[in-house]
């Protein structure tokens, strides 16, 4: 790709609600340590540089930032970090997070909460993020069971003024149907990628036809998950790259974006020149026979 500068505009954007963003966001998942997220031993940040690259990002024109108050290491807080580095805030800067399961401060996984611990967990976010509303808060789940009572929870603190909009995470298509019934859905955040779901595509489709964002997590990291990319991809997509001039990361959340102008892409990173690389992706046209390739290597589920 070139050496001159692309922002986040070049991806486009997309509305969150009334909240207008650029298609190339940033997660924040991997700003509290280096190395494996959300596990107890994780290995602190520096904070200086953790605090420059979210400056940095939002230079380049990141204006959706991904966080949670369970995304912390030892030492250093996800959140607490966004704070100290971007407040005052940009008045277009939406600021997107999730409840559901938090972690105790050793790190470890506590049970789910329930309806009656979501505000909770709502104000903690608010303390941390120095807000007086949420732009956006996801509810997080594992499993198939009921959301009706905990997202009816989240639609209470709606009304009354701490969320603007909502969303839903780590879900199955009932789940929408069920939460939309209650209150206006504007997200839907889980895990896919270029190979990683390919059982999700019908989802990702259904939530374009009904207005909503899909926000896929790993992306890039694909099966590394919580680990991270690895140093090496797939041939294939090694061979595209090339062609493209471009990193196979690049191409990764490439493809994401070209799976419709509703979906948007939340790279995370705490190393400036891969959040510049992966900010630039937005900028990168792959052509109409890239992308069936790159389609019949995500239906092969690689």
């Amino acid at each position: 790709m070139t050496s001159e500068t692309i922002t986040a505009s070049a991806s486009g954007t997309w509305k969150l609600g009334d909240l207008t963003v650029n298609r190339i966001g940033f997660g924040a998942m991997r700003l509290p340590q280096t190395g494996r997220a959300l596990v107890p031993d994780a290995v602190p940040r520096d904070r200086e540089q953790a605090i420059s690259v979210l400056r940095r990002a939002v230079e380049l024109g990141v204006n959706h930032i991904d966080t949670a108050a369970f995304y912390f290491s030892g030492l250093r807080s996800a959140n607490e970090l966004i704070n100290r580095a971007l407040a005052p805030y940009p008045e277009d800067l939406v600021i997107t997070t999730k409840v559901g399961q938090p972690r105790d401060p050793s790190g470890a996984w506590l049970p789910h909460a329930g309806p009656q611990q979501l505000r909770g967990l709502v104000e903690e976010n608010l303390r941390q993020l120095g807000r007086d509303h949420l732009d956006v808060v996801n509810l997080r789940i594992v499993g198939t069971d009921s959301i009706a009572e905990r997202f009816g929870a989240l639609a209470e603190l709606r009304e009354a003024g701490l969320i603007r909009h909502l969303g839903l995470s780590n879900v199955h298509p009932h789940h929408l149907t069920e939460a939309q019934a209650i209150a206006p859905v504007v997200c839907v955040q889980n895990m896919y990628g270029l190979g990683v779901r390919p059982d999700q595509d019908a989802f990702v489709r259904t939530c374009g036809e009904q207005g909503v964002a899909f926000v896929p997590f790993y992306a890039i990291a694909a099966t590394g998950g919580q680990a991270g990319a690895s140093d090496s991809d797939h041939p294939e997509i090694l061979a595209v790259a090339r062609a493209q001039g471009a990193s196979p990361a690049q191409v990764r959340i490439a493809w994401t974006l070209h799976r419709g102008p509703h979906v948007l892409a939340i790279p995370g990173t705490g190393d400036p020149g891969h959040l510049a690389s992966n900010v630039a992706a937005g900028g990168l046209r792959l052509s109409e026979d890239e992308v069936a390739f790159l389609d019949s290597l995500h239906r092969r589920n690689l």
